[in-house]
């Protein structure tokens, strides 16, 4: 079995910034998102890769859309990783306690990711938040911006105009217990609960926590849900409100929603930036055959959601990697990380029989340090590629989609889309890249993970 190769990622970024450019005025400088719906009796939120915003103009006058470059999107995407190999390192040295729309903790960076549009407040306002499955506390930047807010799309929320909002006091349970969302220890202003969030790069949220009605659909709408109020935000968050939390802690919107959707949520992440996904909240629709695999009981991936990977196959034939690779940090999926990393043996037995299936092909350089294995297919638009597939506990299969197997830095340099942890005592990473088209549940009460191929395009 094989895969057909074309050219995608790229040209849907070009595509794009053309878009964005032609906008001129100064109301509309995005591609505005469908509204979300209910499939089903699930809501269902669209989702979009975060490149579809087009940002105000970093300089007056132009109409320029900004662009990340490959080496700032893989950059950021290994700040992110380190983040978390960091976090999960010092959490062993501390003894812890243990719908659908049109598709971090602490110290985890935002780099190649997806967001949703949902509304805030009475009357609603909408807002786009980058949805992350390796954060928890959802925030926006709130007016009076009273230390400094980056420029986003919307307008940003005022929670005074607001009928249905009000603040978290700070002797109640939800700011004593906030520190596991933001891992810092929440703070006290004027009788109103304060949050403050680093990340590794020098961004930064902080202000105030409050609670308000979050609109998934127009027909599910959440009363009182927890979120920060961000009035001194800076970073990379190119033109987002802020970040959705689906990560396990009480103070993550798949929480918060229990009683509604039993802390069952999906998503399929589209295979380029001018298509759009899905993230749907609830049980997963029955004419949708996912294939599940337990949760990992691996206590270094306890915050996160762990699986236990059991090998590699290429082209069906299983990689010769030692069991014990897999066991010694354990693996955690991740829609914020771009690019799946492996532990260093697994990485280097997999990138040789992957290479072994594309001798016919001629190579290109390395990418810098990201990428050691590329390929000039610029004569080759029809390009068999090798077909690499996971295996997880449960005799559980995930083949790579074609999407997710080379990423592509120009016409004629498309390399192999995943990288090497530095130690093989660093958590092994499953990357939205390698999710591309995949429909992925999670079910936190069944503690299992389900996949289904070819969800969305």
């Amino acid at each position: 079995m094989a895969l057909s190769f074309r050219f995608l990622f790229s040209s849907s970024l070009l595509l794009l910034s053309l878009l964005c450019a032609s906008n001129k005025g100064g109301a509309h400088r995005y591609l505005k998102p469908k509204p979300n719906n209910v499939i089903d009796g699930r809501p269902n939120l669209n989702v979009y890769h975060k490149a579809k915003l087009c940002p105000p103009h970093d300089h007056p006058g132009t109409h320029k859309a900004y662009v990340p470059s490959h080496e700032e999107i893989l950059r950021l995407d290994q700040d992110r990783v380190d983040s978390i190999h960091s976090k999960i390192s010092n959490s062993n040295a501390i003894a812890k306690d243990s719908t659908t729309l049109p598709a971090k903790s602490g110290a985890i960076l935002n780099s190649g990711n997806y967001f949703v549009t949902i509304g805030l407040g009475t009357p609603k306002k909408e807002l786009s938040l980058i949805f992350d499955t390796g954060s928890f506390l959802a925030w926006t930047q709130c007016e009076p911006c009273s230390g400094s807010c980056y420029r986003q799309q919307e307008p940003i929320f005022d929670p005074s105009a607001s009928t249905s909002y009000n603040n978290i006091t700070c002797n109640s349970a939800t700011c004593q217990s906030s520190s596991s969302a933001t891992g810092t220890q929440p703070g006290c202003s004027d009788s109103t609960c304060t949050y403050a969030t680093a990340y590794g790069d020098g961004s930064a949220t902080a202000g105030f926590l409050g609670n308000d009605a979050l609109t998934l659909t127009d027909t599910d709408i959440v009363s009182n849900f927890v979120f920060g109020c961000g009035e001194n935000n800076t970073g990379l968050f190119h033109g987002t409100a802020g970040l959705l939390g689906l990560g396990r802690d009480p103070l993550s919107i798949v929480s918060q929603t229990a009683q509604e959707y039993n802390q069952v949520f999906s998503y399929c992440l589209p295979s380029t930036a001018s298509l759009t996904g899905s993230l749907t909240f609830g049980s997963p629709l029955a004419s949708q055959s996912f294939s599940y695999t337990p949760l990992s009981s691996n206590q270094q991936t306890t915050s996160f959601y762990g699986l236990d990977t059991k090998g590699i196959t290429v082209n069906g034939t299983t990689v010769n990697i030692d069991p014990s690779v897999w066991s010694t940090a354990g693996t955690i999926i991740d829609s914020g990380t771009v690019i799946t990393r492996l532990p260093p043996d697994a990485y280097s037995a997999m990138r040789d029989a992957f290479k072994q299936g594309m001798t016919q092909y001629p190579t290109a350089p390395p990418y810098g340090s990201f990428f050691d294995t590329c390929y000039d297919l610029s004569e080759y638009p029809n390009a068999t590629l090798p077909v690499i597939s996971l295996l997880f506990n449960g005799s559980v299969t995930v083949p790579v989609p074609v999407s997710g197997t080379l990423y592509q830095i120009q016409n004629n340099q498309s390399c192999l889309a995943f990288a090497p942890n530095g130690s093989p005592n660093d958590v092994a990473i499953y990357g939205n890249q390698q999710q591309l088209t995949i429909g992925v549940v999670y079910d936190v009460p069944g503690n299992q993970v389900g996949f289904a191929n070819n969800v969305c395009q």
